[in-house]
């Protein structure tokens, strides 16, 4: 393939997005390059002055069938397709009548938009583009010749090349958009068909596929010598990929990890209900609670343990108001994120230069479907989101004694805590705040054990005459799969008991459970966390 730039002598430009099309268009024609367009984006070009002309006049076929057959046509695909240097192709052009086409400029009709928008099923199909990504493939598979654009954001790019090159494109110029072609069709492909799956209801398509738009180069992955970068998917939920970032340096990838883990927690709480707060550290909360206000709720998930939230994420279901700004702020923070922000939060938060601070627009439905995705070695592992509620639950009273009202109310709270901590997980909470957190061990009584010290460790903090955990409720992420764990639960001074149940032993643990006066409830389901 030669490297020697290549004339543009005639673009092919039809968009959708019309954004920067004019000044672009304007700057070819300055150059005598011939435009060729199609439909509306021929009529904006024309109402600007500039001569165009339709494809139509190319292929000797008007459009037809509402659009849908414009492009799909030799004398369209030979010009793309031709190889210039290759003596055969030279003479099926000059036998044939079709002229070369050295720029093609294609951004597909918005498929995404359109899904996101909440379109009927009709308007989303209307909204499948046949003939630009044929285009666009066309142009990148012989970019030996031609130069595509996908998106308005290169326009300049190759103005600022035509202008270095007299009218050419470099190959090196042209590999690159062919690459970014690839993978513009890839992702708009993947989103059709992730939407066809979800409309058939198909779990497990024969083909799986996932794109998105990069959304953040990032300095460095999990670890210095990793790279990592951000991308959007189509999928608008709530959350990191929607916030925007007032403040702060540039967020991290466990930044961002954190965050989407923190956020996801918090959304689990009703806003117009209770304000509830979640501090996220390592993916993992070290702190939840929920109460009249944000700074109240704040403070007592500050109290569970404010040695791990130091450097932490805070996600706040409310608006951040200058309160509790004023009491995040008191102790350093990575990561402020919440639904919006009153200027005066904005304000005080202003003040700490380093830490960042994120609206996201809303909060992400936690009983909404969705996929997630995980790599292994050779493969993808694809799920449903984790949507189950405890509100949706039938809690089954298992021992003797029913839990009272107010421990039901916090092993609600707590099981919704438990959904968002790594397994084996366990949560002791008390007063609607966790009051101590157990996660991730290979063990679901050192889950427990650990709980129950970080526990005696923020009593030891805050002068309390004894730990939190005395009078409190437990929730556990999957069953006990023996009464150990449970007991040990005891021990700390837990009253009450949610659990999944499902294990060949929960008689022992029932049994153990009403030989201690303690009550248990049964959810029925699991909420694993890896």
């Amino acid at each position: 393939m030669s490297d020697t730039p290549r004339r543009v002598t005639r673009a092919l430009l039809s968009v959708s997005d019309k954004t920067g099309l004019i000044d672009f268009a304007t700057a070819l024609a300055a150059r005598g390059i011939e435009l060729v367009s199609t439909g509306g984006t021929a009529k904006a070009i024309a109402a600007a002055g500039l001569k165009v002309r339709d494809v139509s006049e190319l292929t000797g076929f008007p459009e037809m069938m509402d659009g849908r057959v414009k492009t799909l046509h030799p004398k369209v695909h030979g010009g793309l397709l031709a190889i210039r240097d290759n003596a055969e192709h030279a003479k099926a052009m000059t036998d044939h009548g079709i002229a070369p086409i050295d720029l093609l400029v294609v951004n597909l009709y918005p498929f995404e938009a359109t899904v996101d928008n909440g379109a009927p099923y009709d308007d989303c199909i209307e909204n499948i583009d046949i003939g630009g990504p044929a285009m666009i493939r066309a142009a990148a598979k012989n970019h030996g010749d031609v130069a595509v654009v996908v998106e308005a954001s290169d326009y300049q790019a190759v103005l600022d090349e035509l202008a270095v090159h007299d009218g050419a494109t470099t190959l090196a110029l042209r590999r690159r958009l062919a690459a970014k072609a690839y993978a513009r069709t890839a992702a708009y492909d993947a989103a059709i068909s992730n939407w066809f799956a979800l409309q058939n209801h198909t779990d497990a398509p024969d083909y799986r596929a996932f794109g998105g738009r990069l959304a953040q180069r990032l300095r460095y992955g999990e670890n210095p010598h990793q790279t990592a970068a951000f991308y959007r998917t189509p999928d608008r939920r709530f959350g990191v990929a929607t916030a925007r970032q007032l403040q702060g340096k540039e967020l991290s990838y466990n930044n961002i990890n954190d965050t989407d883990a923190a956020y996801e927690c918090v959304a689990e709480f009703d806003a117009t209900r209770t304000a509830a707060v979640a501090i996220i550290k390592h993916a993992n909360p070290c702190g939840v609670a929920e109460s009249a206000d944000l700074v109240s709720a704040y403070r007592k998930a500050l109290a569970c343990d404010s040695t791990s939230a130091f450097g932490g994420i805070v996600a706040l279901n409310r608006a951040l108001d200058g309160e509790a700004a004023r009491a995040i702020t008191e102790i350093f923070t990575e990561v402020i994120i919440a639904p919006d922000a009153s200027a005066e939060a904005i304000a005080i938060v202003a003040a700490k230069k380093n830490l960042r601070l994120l609206l996201a627009g809303g909060l992400p439905d936690p009983r909404a479907a969705g996929l997630t995705a995980k790599t292994v070695a050779g493969g993808l592992l694809v799920q449903g989101r984790d949507n189950a509620s405890v509100d949706d639950m039938t809690l089954k009273v298992v021992t003797r004694r029913a839990p009272t009202e107010a421990e039901l109310r916090d092993l609600r709270f707590a099981f919704r805590v438990a959904k968002h901590v790594k397994s084996n997980t366990i949560i002791y909470a008390k007063d609607l705040a966790t009051v101590g957190i157990g996660a991730g061990q290979m063990s679901r009584v050192d889950s427990a054990r650990i709980a129950a010290r970080k526990a005696q460790d923020a009593a030891r903090e805050l002068k309390l005459a004894e730990p939190m955990t005395r009078g409190s409720v437990v929730a556990s992420d999957a069953f006990f799969p023996f009464a150990d764990g449970m007991l040990a639960c005891i021990e700390a001074g837990a009253t009450a008991v949610i659990q999944p149940g499902g294990s060949v032993r929960d008689d022992e643990v029932i049994k153990a459970a009403d030989d201690h006066g303690i009550a248990m409830v049964l959810t029925g389901t699991r909420h694993f966390r890896h």
